[in-house]
């Protein structure tokens, strides 16, 4: 793969990791409100326009990477988000790292390596 490639990919996995993180800090920012309060609530901080405009930008990200690649490749580097969107859950959510999700993120790891070294 070209430097411009992983690069590219690089930037999607960053823009769609900061935009799940935004989304998970704004939906358990406010937990005593219900329904639509919890989603007015929401609509007034700053982590769900982070999420939204994230997703903006990882769309066009997106777009560029699959540009450059192959569709069956593309797709399949991206399945590493899978993974970082996990571990970052981890780092700043706390959230538990079970036996199963745990071979499941060693199983997609190396598929999106074999995919890796044949691009």
């Amino acid at each position: 793969m070209s430097p411009i490639v992983i690069g590219v990919w690089f930037l999607t996995i960053l823009i769609d990791t900061i935009g799940q993180l935004a989304f998970k800090a704004a939906a358990s920012e406010n937990t005593e409100n219900s329904g639509l309060d919890h989603w007015k609530a929401m609509a007034k901080r700053p982590w769900i326009w982070i999420g939204i405009f994230s997703y903006i930008f990882e769309f066009v990200a997106w777009l560029a990477f699959l540009s450059l690649v192959p569709l069956s490749e593309g797709v399949m580097l991206g399945s590493i988000n899978i993974v970082v969107i996990m571990i970052a859950g981890r780092l700043f959510f706390n959230e538990k790292l079970t036996k199963n999700r745990l071979i499941g993120v060693i199983l997609i790891s190396l598929g999106v390596a074999v995919v890796g070294i044949g691009a």
